[in-house]
């Protein structure tokens, strides 16, 4: 096997070397856990979830870490707009997003830790940059600790950027820094922000800046050097920049390789949390099933961007009813043999070359339009290796039904699944009985019906069958 991912850093697709044989640590940017997760924060999850079962399925051992910001400005100021404590505020959305992850058939993290629990690891790495002089404490007497950027001529190579054309950093009142572009490490307890958001250190009571916390948990799990970092464009900078910067000035390796997914757009906009409830996964698998949705999300390259509609939606709910179709036609009849089958050569290459899922999808489409072809030809043996591999794709796509990481999802298609099939059946029974009395208008306006809402109604020797148009 030779995957080939595109790595932001060198701006090339390039092959995976992994640091140790048959082994891949991925780390992975959580979510700031300040709000219920929109589509655009969960694609990212989706993305990382398929290229972990590729990995694992192309017989790799794969370690995923993906941490969980539980301290940030944003969270001190939406929990005292709610009137609750941070940390209640914070915990409660933490499970919002375990809920989105479990709603879309995602495997959980290896690990995932939470920055509150790894003030330790930050303190020394804050140290480690302050002694080998990319790090200063503001003079100011906020007890604001800074990481120079002048100070590391490299900064800016991840998102290819020249230093004297950045902006200045946000993430600190600038009064205490040397130079306007300089980012925190660790932020001075300020009054009025609540005691418990703040923890003992060197440079008095305070918390640790955003960047400083991914780069401290990757370290501790993942060791100095591992092999791929990821996660949204819009993290490409400043946040990973300043993760690369900080880590690499503090002796650290760090990420071989850098991945990142485009973003969910609407109307051209990136998706954002101002957009209202519309667009949450715990709304949006409510109008639509939750296999859909995915579906909806692994479909595009995950370099390309995604704009979220609607039509989109019912589109990707089309398709998904199509291999579902074929499946259930297929898994009655077929002979199904032992073992997991092996996808396609060409879904193989697809997946190999940057998760080429447009092209993979192609693939499994096709051998799904194969076997249905199969089936209606009685030829049961090339039905059966059409579902076996249909399974096989599926399951590295997450999209097999039979995956155990749908189990008790609370989706829409599990729900509805058995209420349409009743009612299709009972719709059957009431034409068969017209056929008997040989009411074949009846029979026939029943049939004309089920067509119109999408389905085909075929009648064997055990009975009448149906099936959603291909």
């Amino acid at each position: 096997m030779s995957f080939h991912l595109y790595d932001s850093a060198t701006r090339a697709v390039t092959e995976l070397k992994p640091l140790v044989s048959g082994e891949v640590s991925i780390y992975h940017c959580g979510l700031t856990v300040q709000a219920a997760p929109h589509l655009g924060h969960i694609r990212k999850e989706v993305v990382f979830d398929v290229l972990r079962r590729w990995l694992t399925f192309s017989g790799y051992q794969v370690s995923v870490v993906a941490n969980v910001t539980d301290i940030d400005d944003k969270i001190l100021a939406k929990s005292a707009e709610a009137g609750v404590p941070w940390y209640a505020h914070a915990y409660r959305f933490e499970r919002e997003l375990h809920d989105a992850y479990a709603a879309l058939g995602c495997i959980p993290p290896t690990y995932e830790p939470r920055a509150t629990g790894h003030i330790p690891e930050m303190l020394e790495l804050i140290g480690t940059l302050i002694e080998r002089g990319h790090a200063y404490v503001a003079t100011d007497g906020s007890g604001d600790v800074y990481f120079e950027v002048t100070s590391w001529p490299e900064y800016g190579r991840l998102s290819g950027q020249r230093v004297d054309e950045m902006e200045a950093a946000t993430d600190a009142d600038p009064r205490g820094k040397r130079d306007p572009r300089d980012f925190a490490l660790w932020k001075g307890h300020k009054v009025g922000e609540p005691e418990t958001a703040a923890w003992p250190s060197p440079w008095g009571r305070g918390r640790p800046g955003w960047h400083l916390e991914c780069s401290a948990m990757a370290g501790k799990y993942l060791g100095d050097a591992f092999d791929i970092h990821g996660g949204g464009l819009d993290l490409r900078f400043p946040h990973h920049e300043n993760e690369l910067a900080q880590s690499n000035a503090a002796g650290r390796p760090f990420a071989r390789y850098w991945m990142h997914n485009a973003l969910v757009t609407t109307a051209g906009e990136k998706m954002s949390k101002s957009m209202g409830n519309s667009a949450l996964v715990s709304e949006v698998t409510k109008r639509f099933p939750a296999r859909a949705v995915r579906l909806y999300l692994v479909a595009p390259h995950y370099r390309s961007t995604v704009e979220f509609s609607d039509s989109s939606l019912t589109e990707a709910t089309a398709q998904l009813a199509r291999l579902d179709s074929f499946l259930d036609r297929a898994r009655p009849v077929v002979p199904v043999e032992v073992g997991v089958a092996a996808p396609p050569a060409a879904f193989a290459a697809a997946m190999d070359d940057d998760l080429g899922t447009p092209a993979a999808m192609a693939v499994l489409f096709g051998v799904v339009r194969d076997g249905n072809v199969a089936l209606e030809k009685g030829d049961l043996a090339a039905a059966g290796d059409a579902y076996r591999a249909a399974k096989a794709m599926l399951g590295v796509l997450g999209l097999d039904p039979d995956d155990p990481t749908w189990a008790g999802a609370a989706s829409a298609d599990h729900q509805l699944r058995p209420v349409v099939d009743g009612l299709v059946s009972a719709l059957l029974s009431q034409r068969q009985g017209a056929r008997a009395r040989k009411d074949f208008a009846a029979a026939d306006a029943i049939r004309d019906q089920l067509k119109e809402l999408g389905l085909k109604v075929e009648d064997t020797p055990s009975g009448a069958r149906w099936s959603l148009e291909k």
